[in-house]
């Protein structure tokens, strides 16, 4: 009996896969607190492909030990494992770090500055920063974002929960991306 040829053992004859396509946005969260919301966060940049996400100051890691792990994993739900992320303990270096390799920062708030989301043209490729769920973005690095970026509230509360935001955000780049502009 003969073995099949697994992918990628060199005996298939098909071509070698191209590496996957992805949103070109990475996504930035300043001290970001909740595990569910790290998990959930997780899960959103696996739904929409993004580059990778970047967890700055207390933002939990699943890298932390088993409870941060299963806390993430519990509504990342493997994302976990297949979104590219890294750890930079201070945001202010994270957003330098994406500006300076070309990435187009924007903060989505609730600032007097932002403009509409529905509004706003990216410049592509995208860096998105979102806050602490209570706080937002920090002060010392909102202020060197030139771009605020906010969702349309129409009811009584003014914000959504952050993970919540970053789905509608980015779900929207990845429609824009898809069905205005032709494709990744």
């Amino acid at each position: 009996m003969s073995a099949s040829p697994s992918v990628g053992s060199g005996g298939s004859s098909a071509p070698p896969s191209a590496p996957p396509l992805r949103l070109p946005v990475i996504v930035v969260l300043d001290n970001v607190r909740s595990l569910y919301n790290t998990g959930a966060f997780f899960r959103t940049a696996d739904g929409c492909a993004v580059e990778k996400l970047v967890l700055c100051g207390i933002t939990p890691r699943p890298d932390q030990g088993s409870r941060q792990r299963r806390g993430i994993a519990k509504t990342a739900l493997g994302a976990e494992t297949s979104v590219p992320w890294e750890y930079v303990p201070d945001t202010a270096t994270a957003v330098a770090a994406a500006a300076a390799s070309g990435y187009h920062v924007a903060a989505v708030e609730n600032s007097p500055q932002a403009i509409d989301l529905y509004e706003w043209t990216p410049a592509w490729p995208v860096c998105l920063v979102f806050g602490h769920e209570t706080d937002g973005v920090a002060g010392e690095v909102a202020s060197r974002i030139d771009t605020h970026v906010r969702i349309p509230m129409l009811g009584e509360k003014r914000s959504l929960n952050v993970a919540s935001a970053a789905a509608v955000v980015l779900y929207e780049l990845l429609r824009r991306r898809l069905h205005v502009e032709g494709g990744l």
